[in-house]
């Protein structure tokens, strides 16, 4: 098929990388437009633009894709079908409507659930244990279009937004391929979507990971997984920003002795380090105790907790948040 793709970040890339080696004709690759980077700014292309000039496609940069001058580039390509992948911006009715086939997008989730701008990482912070993809047929509103296909992908224990973004990313490509198949045979039966039984699924921010220990061990440990890579979650160490990268949710019958008696002779206010191992500390938190395993603090490289301890003295009583005014 004559395929129109629009994707910007590195989730989309397997996707248009799938397109090409299933033997369809990519006329032309929208993306957002390049963005400065680092200290110098230096201009860098989005991943998208870097593969679609690696396979000598078109590259089409809208800072505004509503605008009418957009409609009539992307209408001379005469595509059969668009391929949406995390795109950034949001296709006017012109649009989704310019192809025969329409617009097929691809959404990390199981759709209704998690619609919105970060399903990955929120499914990990909310503790779900099955995600997956889905490709919709788009409509005007946001990942509300009748649904495809679907393919699922259970979460490990120890699941990350960064490890599931790769497994969704895999997983989106191949039902994509999957999917315009289908669309050609005339063998999809579209499924409309209900109420989505989650909340939306809203774009992530650096404030989101400053941890509040008055949450349960359960739940901190959740958003660590959750915003690893980015934006990390992330507490106040004497002064500094310590960002936490892994950590573990102890039971009491876990604990040492010595820990056990002082959370429960003298509860700890959350945030307080009740205790330091060799390989790590133990915070109380709402309710229940996280070890931290993994950290990083300012000018340095991710460490592991025991690494951290041999070079930085890290005292039981330390409060690991800013006092409240």
């Amino acid at each position: 098929m004559k395929v129109l793709f629009m994707g910007t970040p590195d989730f989309s890339v397997g996707t248009l990388e799938a397109l090409i080696e299933a033997g369809h004709e990519v006329v032309l690759s929208v993306t957002q437009p390049d963005k400065p980077k680092g200290r110098g700014g230096k201009m860098q292309y989005p991943p998208v633009k870097e593969t679609a000039i690696k396979h000598g496609i078109p590259v089409y940069q809208p800072k505004k894709i509503r605008n009418p001058e957009c409609v009539e580039e992307l209408r001379k390509y005469n595509a059969e079908v668009m391929v949406v992948i995390a795109f950034g911006q949001i296709l006017p009715k012109e649009i989704l409507e310019l192809t025969p086939y329409g617009c097929i997008n691809v959404h990390a989730s199981l759709l209704p659930k998690y619609r919105g701008a970060a399903p990955i990482q929120w499914a990990v912070i909310d503790g779900e244990t099955v995600s997956g993809v889905t490709t919709m047929q788009m409509d005007e509103g946001l990942d509300t279009g009748d649904m495809l296909l679907k393919t699922e992908i259970v979460l490990e224990e120890q699941e990350t937004g960064g490890s599931l973004h790769d497994k969704l990313s895999e997983a989106g490509a191949a039902l994509l391929v999957e999917t315009l198949k289908a669309l050609e045979e005339g063998s999809l039966t579209p499924q409309k979507q209900g109420e989505s039984p989650t909340a939306y699924a809203r774009m992530l921010d650096k404030e989101l990971g400053n941890i509040d220990w008055k949450q349960s061990a359960i739940v901190i440990e959740r958003l660590i997984r959750g915003l690893n890579p980015w934006p990390s979650a992330y507490t106040d160490w004497n002064g500094k920003v310590m960002k936490i990268w892994e950590a573990k949710v102890f039971r009491e019958e876990e604990l040492s002795k010595e820990t056990k008696a002082k959370v429960n002779i003298s509860p700890s206010k959350p945030g307080t380090i009740v205790e330091v191992a060799k390989d790590g500390f133990y915070v109380q938190t709402g309710d229940g105790i996280l070890k931290v395993l993994s950290l990083q603090i300012p000018g340095k490289k991710r460490m592991d907790a025991d690494a951290f301890l041999r070079g930085y003295e890290m005292e039981t009583g330390t409060v690991l948040m800013k006092e409240e005014k």
